[in-house]
């Protein structure tokens, strides 16, 4: 019985070339922004001839999907798992998946998708689209449906859950934003320890969400004092 000869080092060129080709793309527009970046700025910064990447990719809009796809379609399947299957508190699941998400996202170079999001989004309807499908809607509904756990279970109060969800998100969003801004300037420092801010975010949020022990007692006798 005889096992199969390795891989060519031009074969494993090849498997590895669409990851080479995303991490370029995503280097590029961060630095210089999607609208300024030209297709073959990236295949020069992958290694290969402009042919080669519209091979795997024929416009430069299929790129910024395929490095949206790459970085964060697969992290919100994970997340869902997670979810699905975890048996701690709420509070525990959304620091998990929080912190889960800065480890793989925020404290990685795939947080600059967020600057390329927020500053060029608005020139690009279908892509716009495309982010909100994509993204925006599966982690609104991870994040919806981690609340209303909570709040079936009887930890948290019933709450208006599209607002929450998105005072749940949008700090998270700052801080890539702050990383790639005041963080990235020399002599600026960490003005913040990422770990730390989303504990105590989670920690002041869902404070705010717990169910209240007197909430179920009738007008005028939440306190047993009497005016």
């Amino acid at each position: 019985m005889t096992s199969s000869p390795p891989p060519s080092t031009r074969q494993r060129r090849k498997e590895a070339r669409p990851q080479e080709l995303l991490s370029a793309a995503l280097e590029l527009f961060v630095e210089k922004g999607f609208a300024a970046t030209r297709s073959e700025e990236v295949a020069a910064r992958a290694g290969v001839a402009k042919g080669t990447l519209y091979l795997y990719y024929p416009s430069k809009e299929d790129l910024l999907k395929a490095v949206v796809r790459e970085n964060l379609g697969a992290l919100v399947t994970e997340g869902a798992t997670i979810a699905g299957t975890f048996a701690g508190s709420t509070q525990e699941l959304l620091v998990l998946l929080m912190q889960t998400w800065w480890e793989r996202v925020g404290n990685t170079p795939a947080s600059g998708i967020f600057k390329i999001v927020i500053t060029e989004m608005g020139n690009f309807p279908d892509f716009a689209q495309f982010y909100l499908h994509e993204v925006i809607e599966p982690v609104r509904a991870l994040f919806t449906r981690v609340l209303q756990r909570g709040i079936d279970s009887g930890e948290l109060r019933p709450v208006n859950l599209f607002e929450t969800v998105h005072i749940l998100i949008f700090p998270m969003l700052m801080l890539c934003l702050h990383k790639h801004s005041l963080g990235a300037c020399p002599g600026m420092g960490q003005l913040m320890d990422p770990r730390g801010f989303i504990d105590t975010h989670v920690d002041v949020v869902v404070r705010g969400l717990m169910v209240r022990p007197e909430a179920g007692l009738p007008a005028g006798k939440k306190t047993g004092k009497r005016g």
